[in-house]
């Protein structure tokens, strides 16, 4: 099977993107992640582009055909791709999918969501209803707010079957803001968290659902922002003039998709997010043991334990410990979510899964700011999810030297 790599990688600082259009968004994506390597589009043989909540919010559909309104592009076969929040992970693979076919060497993924109006402001009532459309039906009545609902009872079921204490998630979010911190395109890079403020029923930290344990701090962002990523064969690599010491290889992948419905399996232990990720060890040829660095989808924090756990860092019902004791923290055994992750980084849900990639990328390559810089990290891999643990994307990167 022909490798593949990633040989660039773009995003626009995560949080706001105002008054942008949504053709504006695909265009500066695509222009920009393609001016980062100095290519002009017409090099790109194949395309997709993805977001989730685009058609309910700002009424464009067919994003496929404002990526090949970019210079270049036009002709080129480009997909929309949807797979709830996994939507970025599965636009970098089904490129990857197509270069595997023979239909080109050079393939490029953008991502993007605007949930938020031209003056930086959004309607949460609509955009919880929109997101909630990516749950079951039966699921979905009496819950003002679906997936934090949703989700604050895997939290629960979490802390019940493990005995772990909301203290011990709640360190998660404190981890996450304070590596924001350091990372230029976080939205929450200027704010900062204590434990005790993570722990504090007060100001804007309160229970999300009555009578269950998720709090504002164990929440990710309502997000703005777009991302790209080029990939390429080895004959791409040449088209393009871009190096292989400048770039990391996409070693391995996987996806796999468990029923929609939360009822009835058991989320804590999801069985397609495990397929998915030892299918992606297996054809990079890897263990989680050489695992050193690493990103997980943790759009509650609860995510962010049962993700080292995915990644097999931490046994089953030890991902919470995990973060407790330091081993994902910058320094730890295996650093999670350098970027600050979903929760301080943001969730611009359809570029989700290329920036975790992307990141990770940056982090084999030595270009994180070094506050969040791993070092002799050898694999890294990612963890994006779509729905209640339903769709799982799942990559591991290694050097090309």
């Amino acid at each position: 099977m022909k490798k593949i790599y990633i040989a660039a990688y773009h995003q626009s600082k995560f949080g706001k993107l105002m008054d942008m259009s949504v053709p504006d968004i695909i265009k500066n994506a695509a222009v920009e992640t393609c001016a980062s390597i100095k290519v002009d589009p017409s090099v790109v043989d194949v395309g997709s582009v993805g977001a989730v909540c685009n058609i309910a919010l700002n009424h464009q559909a067919l994003l496929s055909g404002l990526l090949a309104q970019v210079p270049g592009l036009a002709g080129k076969p480009i997909e929309s791709v949807e797979n709830a929040c996994a939507t970025g992970g599965q636009a970098v693979l089904s490129n990857a999918y197509k270069m595997l076919l023979g239909q080109g060497d050079v393939g490029l993924a953008v991502g993007f969501e605007k949930m938020r109006d031209p003056e930086g402001k959004m309607d949460g009532k609509l955009i919880g209803e929109v997101l909630g459309y990516s749950s079951h039906p039966d699921e979905r009545p009496g819950k003002v707010f679906v997936f934090p609902h949703l989700f604050a009872e895997v939290m629960a079921e979490y802390m019940k079957t493990h005995g772990v204490a909301e203290e011990d998630l709640a360190r998660i979010a404190v981890i996450e803001y304070g590596n924001a911190k350091y990372n230029p395109y976080a939205q929450m890079q200027k704010v900062q968290i204590t434990l005790e403020q993570a722990m504090k029923i007060e100001g804007i930290n309160r229970y999300v659902v009555e009578g269950l344990p998720l709090k504002t701090y164990d929440c990710s962002q309502i997000s703005d922002g777009y991302a790209g990523m080029i990939i390429a064969t080895d004959e791409g690599l040449r088209k393009l003039g871009v190096a292989k010491a400048d770039c990391v290889e996409l070693a391995g992948w996987g996806q796999a998709t468990d029923a929609l419905k939360k009822e009835g399996r058991d989320v804590l232990r999801p069985v397609g997010a495990f397929a998915a990720m030892n299918k992606a060890y297996a054809m990079a040829g890897v263990t989680p043991s050489d695992v050193g660095v690493a990103e997980v989808h943790d759009c509650f924090t609860v995510m962010g334990a049962i993700g080292a756990e995915v990644l097999g860092k931490a046994p089953y019902g030890k991902g919470a410990a995990y973060w407790r004791d330091g081993h994902a923290s910058v320094g730890g055994a295996c650093p999670i979510n350098t970027s600050g992750g979903l929760i301080a980084k943001g969730h611009p849900i359809g570029a989700t899964g290329i920036a975790m990639i992307g990141w990770c990328a940056w982090q084999l390559l030595g270009r994180v700011p070094a506050e969040l810089q791993v070092q002799n990290a050898k694999v890294a891999a990612t963890f994006n999810i779509g729905g209640p643990i339903c769709a799982s994307v799942c990559t591991v990167l290694k050097p090309t030297v």
